[in-house]
Formats: C-alpha cells, sequence, structure tokens
C-alpha cells in the first residue's frame, strides 16, 4: 500500500484556494502554510494544506489577499527536496524577478550575506518583471529591454513604467543576443532584415520577455510586419525552448542568447551585445538590501561564480546605471 502524501505546487494551491500565487507566498511567508523547496519550485504537502484549511476556519488564518499573479515558468529538472521551515514574522520575502540562471545565483548570495529576507524566484520576462514592480508585486527585477528609438537598453522603459517612483538601476552583466539557427545556417540568415526571407519560419518568444521587445523593435525599424511571417505567433516562455525547436529542425530561426545556443547545440548569429540590468525601487524600508546588494555585485566571490558559467561579459557588473534622487 502507497501511505505517500500528496504535495502540489504553488499555482496547484492557488487554484484550489481560488486566490493568487503571490497569496500564496505571503501565506508561505508568514508561517501559515508549511512548504519545501524542490529544484525551483515550492511545494506543499495535503496534510499541511488540510492544517491551514483548518486554522482558516477558526480565523487563525488570513484568506483571499487577492494580490495579482506573477506568471512563473516550468522549473527545470527539478532535484533533491530541501524541507523549508515556516518563515520566523521577521523574515521578509525578497521576489527577484527574471529568467537568467545568474539570478539563481544572485538569490543564493543574498540569503547568505543578508539576515531577514527569503529570496523567491519568479521566472517572468523583462517587461512583465517592470510591470510586477510598478505594481507592487515584485523587489528585483532584471531587464534586456531594448529601445530602438535610442539604441539604447532599459532605461527608457524604466523612466516611462516607473513614473512616480523613486529607484536605481545597477548592471548585472553584458550577454551576446540573436539568431538561432539550424546546422550550416541554410537559410543564410545573417542580419533583421532577412526576417524578409521568403518562406522564413519562425518561433517566437512570450509577449513581454525581453527576447520579444528585441525582436519587435528591430522589425519595426526594418518596416517588416510580424504577422506577416509564419511562426510569429508560435510563442515559447524561455530561450532554451526556443533553441531547442529551431535545432529539431520545427523553425528556421529564434530570437535568443548565445548561452542556450551552446547548450543546445543549435547554430547562431551573433547580432548585438545585451545589457542585463537590475532594478530595485529606493524607499526607507530596503535602504540595507539595496547596500546588500548592491555589495554582494561588487564582491570578487560573486563575481569568480558567474565567471564560471561563462558567455558573460563582467565588466561593468555593480556599476549604477541610472538613479532618482
Amino acid at each position: 500500500m502507497n501511505n505517500q502524501t500528496a504535495s502540489y505546487t504553488t499555482e496547484e494551491i492557488a487554484e484550489m484556494l481560488k486566490v493568487s500565487k503571490l497569496t500564496v507566498y505571503d501565506l508561505i511567508k508568514k508561517g501559515d502554510l508549511r512548504a519545501y523547496r524542490v529544484g525551483r519550485q515550492m511545494r506543499i504537502d495535503e496534510e499541511d494544506l488540510d492544517a491551514y484549511k483548518e486554522s482558516s476556519k477558526s480565523g487563525a488564518a488570513e484568506r483571499n489577499h487577492h494580490l495579482p499573479e506573477i506568471v512563473q515558468a516550468p522549473a527545470t529538472s527539478p532535484v533533491s527536496a530541501i524541507p523549508v521551515s515556516p518563515l520566523p514574522r521577521t523574515t521578509h520575502q525578497l521576489i527577484i524577478s527574471g529568467q537568467d540562471i545568474s539570478l539563481d545565483l544572485l538569490a543564493n548570495a543574498i540569503e547568505k550575506e543578508t539576515s531577514g529576507y527569503r529570496p523567491l524566484r519568479s521566472f517572468s520576462g523583462s517587461l512583465n518583471s517592470l510591470v510586477s514592480m510598478y505594481r507592487g508585486e515584485a523587489d528585483v527585477v532584471s531587464l534586456h529591454l531594448f529601445d530602438g528609438d535610442t539604441g539604447t537598453y532599459n532605461i527608457p522603459y524604466v523612466k516611462r513604467l516607473l513614473v512616480g517612483h523613486s529607484y536605481m538601476v545597477v548592471n548585472l552583466l553584458f550577454r551576446t543576443a540573436g539568431l538561432y539557427v539550424q546546422k550550416g545556417n541554410p537559410k543564410g540568415l545573417s542580419g533583421w532584415r532577412d526576417f524578409k526571407t521568403p518562406g522564413l519560419t519562425i518561433v517566437n518568444r512570450e509577449k513581454g520577455s525581453g527576447a520579444r521587445v528585441l525582436l519587435d523593435e528591430k522589425l519595426r525599424m526594418e518596416g517588416i510586419s510580424g504577422k506577416s511571417i509564419f511562426g510569429y505567433e508560435t510563442e515559447e516562455l524561455n530561450h532554451f525552448a526556443v533553441a531547442a525547436k529551431v535545432a529539431a529542425g520545427q523553425a528556421d530561426c529564434g530570437v535568443g542568447i548565445e548561452k542556450a545556443a551552446l547548450m543546445t547545440g543549435v547554430d547562431f548569429v551573433p547580432l548585438i551585445q545585451e545589457q542585463y540590468d537590475i532594478v530595485m525601487l529606493k524607499k526607507g524600508e530596503n535602504a540595507a538590501l539595496r547596500k546588500s546588494l548592491h555589495a554582494v555585485l561588487q564582491s570578487d566571490s560573486f563575481r569568480s561564480e558567474l565567471e564560471s558559467l561563462g558567455g558573460y561579459d563582467l565588466s561593468a557588473m555593480g556599476r549604477i546605471i541610472y538613479e532618482t534622487e
């Protein structure tokens, strides 16, 4: 007889309780709902869900916070479960939003170097992450948003979306972006204007991702309508999924970063050096956190960790790119 207790993801718990996923994170943060980590996912056992329901009936737990939801891409392959005790009331949840693996290392460094914070990862794209910050749903967001009008990254979007907020933008890294193409590049693709090639099939990223913004801006500058490209509406949630579809021959090309090409074996046409920055709001209550985050980015130990991954330009890591008063 199998007596193993059922366990659920935060998405499943949110659906069962008819609340948003951020509400579930808030319950975990407060210690009202016990959880543990499996890879990048938080999971909740059935017996702990039942215990929360019982305590909620007695009025001991807060329900129905109705916080907006963060979009999260599927986790990578799971690793062994690491129990997570209910968080002390003095521990604050810190939502770090973005998809690059460097953010996982950053979350680990913050948890190790900063007391009173428990980082949680949200795997939203750049534009969606910035909107989440505006709504108060994310604390640290990463951006690689290209602006065709200025030829620069990130700052034009931050200025437009974080109106009325005080914030700082700090560089994390630079990385190469371009086209995933099939082995030998049979279509002979070499630049953005090649999206006019008759019969070209692409695979796209989801709306709100930095890669999608980059493609849309470059198409706009070339006078190309996305609707004229077969596969433009075919969306994947991360660089690796796009590269894998191209490698499998399901598309001629897709836009993404070089690192995913190296890991999937697809050919790559480099086109642009992306500026990958981190944004934090400037508030009195997070002054110590901002100082700690900046110290982590300037530390030799964190630099060494990122250097070991390869494929990153860390020459400006920790540099404040823009800061309001």
